[in-house]
Parts: C-alpha cells; structure tokens; sequence
C-alpha cells in the first residue's frame, strides 16, 4: 500500500503539531504554579518529539511540495489542532475568529497550490 506524499507529509505534521501545541501552551495550565525556568525545561523535552516528526515530515513533503505550500500546510494544521487544544485543554470559549482565521488559511491554501 502506498501512502500519497501529500498525505504522510499531514500525518507527521499533525502528530508534530499536538506536540507543538502542548510545548507551547500546556504548560499554562500543567505547569502554571511552577517557576518558568521548570516549564521551559518541560516544553523543550517535548518539543524534541516535535522535531523527531516534524523533520522527517517536511523532508517527505519536500520530495514534492514547495516549502511554501509545507509552510501553509503546517499553519492550517496548526489553526486544526490548535483550536480544539485552546477550547478542550484551557478552557477558552469558542470563538467565531477561529472560523475567520480559518477562512483566510483557506484563501492562502488556493493561492499557494494553485498550478
């Protein structure tokens, strides 16, 4: 079975990016009573798992996308996770800007996958 390009490239990317998010954000409310110095330390070690995915992932990706068109990739996913993590996780109310931030990724995914 083959796996499109396209579609290992947003796998890696996705699963680095729930890594991501919780490196840059979960320590809000994981790590919110501890000096920062303990958060920082934290988040890199996750981060780590970030990069363990994320490079491979544009490496694949780059076998047939422009970094451009790896790096809107990367932003729609990041708004995907992002706003589930923000609501679920931190408790933040659901807002329509989420929807509006996501209409304009929609626009620059056109324009940059355009042929």
């Amino acid at each position: 079975m083959h796996i499109p390009v396209w579609a290992q490239t947003a796998l890696l990317l996705s699963l680095s990016n729930i890594f991501m998010t919780f490196a840059w954000y979960g320590h809000l409310r994981s790590l919110n009573s501890k000096p920062w110095i303990i958060a920082a330390l934290v988040s890199w070690g996750i981060a780590l798992f970030e990069y363990l995915l994320m490079v491979p992932a544009n490496r694949i990706g780059y076998t047939e996308m422009s970094v451009a068109q790896l790096k809107i990739m990367q932003e729609v996913i990041t708004l995907c996770v992002f706003v589930p993590f923000a609501v679920f996780f931190l408790h933040q109310p659901l807002k329509l800007d989420y929807l509006w931030a996501g209409l304009c990724l929609l626009g620059a995914v056109y324009f940059i996958f355009r042929s």
